[in-house]
């Protein structure tokens, strides 16, 4: 039986890890996760730079060709020391960044995340 993979393009805060994994399993019925970490990765894919993010965008296709990932996550956190903005900003940047990985032309749902003070996982946007 062929396993079912997904991406979560997160920040390197350890914090947001098992959250956003155990949120991506039980609402993409998702057997792994693969995570791409970059701090502050909404920051990062909103506002470049661009080298920083052709290198997520090629590991992105290494779990889409490898794992045949379903779904992207882009996340973004609370008390975020890469992207020390306000939660709106944060919102901002994550709905930018999912424009962003869009456009890479994937086959592929991408979805936007946030992660508040308590672990919850709240959709920005899909």
């Amino acid at each position: 039986m062929e396993k079912r993979f997904g991406t979560a393009l997160n920040c390197i805060d350890g914090r947001t890890q098992i959250p956003v994994t155990q949120w991506l399993k039980a609402q993409y019925c998702l057997d792994y996760v693969d995570l791409i970490t970059e701090p502050g990765m909404d920051r990062v894919l909103s506002h470049g730079p661009r080298c920083e993010i052709e290198r997520i965008r090629k590991n992105t296709l290494i779990s889409l060709t490898a794992h045949a990932s379903q779904v992207i996550a882009v996340v973004g956190h609370f008390d975020c020391a890469a992207n020390p903005v306000s939660k709106r900003q944060h919102f901002t940047d994550i709905a930018a960044s999912t424009q962003v990985i869009k456009s890479w032309g994937f086959p592929v749902w991408v979805i936007g995340l946030w992660v508040d003070e308590y672990g919850r996982v709240e959709v920005v946007c899909e």
